[in-house]
C-alpha cells in the first residue's frame, strides 16, 4: 500500500453456531464504523457450525461488500479459528472480536487512534467491568490469570480476552509460529512488542448463548497452563519418581 494511503483493518470474527447475531453484528459495525477514516473489512471464520450460521454468511457476504468468510471443515476449537483468521487477514492490522457485541465495536476507535499515534504494535481491551458474568465465573476466571502469571515466564494481563488491536508485523510474528494447539492469549504476550490495554465494560450478549461451558473453560485453563509451563510436568514427573521409587524399596527382593 502507498504510505498515504488509509490504513486497511481486518475485523476477525470465529462464529460456532451464531445463525441468530451474525446479522445483528455486521449491521451494527457498518453503522459503528461509517464514518471511519481507515479501511475495513469483517472476516467470518465458520469454525463448523450446524445451525445455518454457514449460511447466513454467505447471505451476508453477498449483500454486503465488506463482508467475507473462511468456512472451516469442522469444528476445530476458537482457537484454531483465530489462528486462520489472522493467517487470511488482510491490511494492516486485525482486530479479533466476538460476534455476540460483548466486545463493543466503538472501542475500535480508540483501539485505532493509540496504534497509529502512539505507534503500538498491540491495544488490547481490558474487561473491568464484567456485571452481566455470574460471580462463579468471575472468580474463576481472576484464579486462572492469577495461577498462570504466577507459574508461567509469559505473564498475561488480567481480564484482557482476544479483543485488540494487532499491527501486522505482530501478525506475521504470530503466523510463523508452528504450534498447534495454539493458546492465543499466551502467544499474543510471549512474541513480545509494544502492547497497551483499554478498560471497558463488557455488555450481555445481543442474542444467543455462550458456547463455552465450564468444563471446556477448564480445559482451555489446563491447555494454556501446560503450554506455557514446564511445572505441571515437573511435578508428575517428581511424583511418578517418588512412586516408582517407593514401589522398589517395598517390594520383595
Amino acid at each position: 500500500m502507498e504510505d498515504n494511503a488509509p490504513p486497511v483493518i481486518t475485523l476477525v470474527v470465529p462464529v460456532l453456531n451464531e445463525v441468530e447475531t451474525v446479522t445483528i453484528f455486521v449491521e451494527r459495525v457498518h453503522t459503528v464504523l461509517a464514518d471511519a477514516s481507515w479501511q475495513w473489512n469483517i472476516l467470518f471464520i465458520d469454525d463448523g457450525s450446524t445451525d445455518g450460521t454457514q449460511r447466513e454468511i454467505r447471505r451476508l457476504s453477498q449483500a454486503y461488500e465488506k463482508v467475507g468468510f473462511i468456512a472451516l471443515s469442522r469444528n476445530f476449537g476458537k482457537e484454531v479459528a483465530l489462528s486462520a483468521g489472522l493467517l487470511n487477514a488482510r491490511g494492516n492490522a486485525a482486530v479479533p472480536i466476538d460476534v455476540d457485541l460483548q466486545d463493543p465495536p466503538e472501542l475500535i476507535f480508540d483501539f485505532v487512534n493509540i496504534w497509529q499515534t502512539q505507534g503500538i504494535d498491540m491495544v488490547y481491551g481490558i474487561r473491568s467491568d464484567r456485571p452481566e458474568d455470574t460471580t462463579a465465573k468471575r472468580h474463576s476466571a481472576s484464579w486462572f490469570y492469577r495461577l498462570f502469571n504466577r507459574i508461567t515466564e509469559t505473564p498475561i494481563p488480567e481480564n484482557a480476552g482476544d479483543f485488540r488491536l494487532i499491527d501486522r508485523r505482530m501478525i506475521e510474528a504470530l503466523r510463523a509460529m508452528p504450534e498447534r494447539n495454539r493458546f492465543m492469549k499466551g502467544l499474543y504476550a510471549w512474541v513480545g512488542y509494544q502492547s497497551v490495554g483499554i478498560p471497558y465494560r463488557r455488555p450481555a450478549r445481543v442474542k444467543g448463548e455462550s458456547k463455552f461451558n465450564y468444563w471446556k473453560l477448564w480445559n482451555f485453563a489446563l491447555d494454556g497452563m501446560f503450554s506455557f509451563s514446564t511445572l505441571p510436568l515437573r511435578i508428575w514427573s517428581y511424583i511418578g519418581g517418588e512412586s516408582r521409587a517407593w514401589r522398589l524399596y517395598t517390594s520383595p527382593s
